[in-house]
């Protein structure tokens, strides 16, 4: 343990510390949408939860949480690119 702490503790408290300014960067945000309104944030809020947790398998629970529980295809694709969580409401 203390040879991954050592190796990985200072990358991972920048990660912290990143996911910090971002919410402090969203909530300084004045376009008149709260952050909490966003499926995006709702998936964060979920996985930070998880991280904070006493849950064995924080990745599993963190992948699934990011991940689209859809099993049919989609009849059209919603965007070109990824949105980096599952948006409940596009679904088809």
């Amino acid at each position: 343990m203390k040879q991954v702490m050592q190796e990985y503790f200072i990358e991972n408290r920048t990660r912290v510390v990143e996911i910090a300014a971002f919410l402090n960067r969203l909530e300084r945000a004045s376009d008149g949408v709260s952050p909490a309104e966003d499926f995006r944030m709702t998936a964060l809020q979920r996985a930070l939860a998880v991280l904070a947790s006493n849950d064995p398998d924080k990745l599993g629970q963190i992948q699934l949480i990011f991940s689209d529980p859809t099993t049919e295809p989609k009849l059209v694709l919603d965007t070109k690119s990824a949105a980096g969580a599952w948006n409940p409401a596009a679904v088809n």
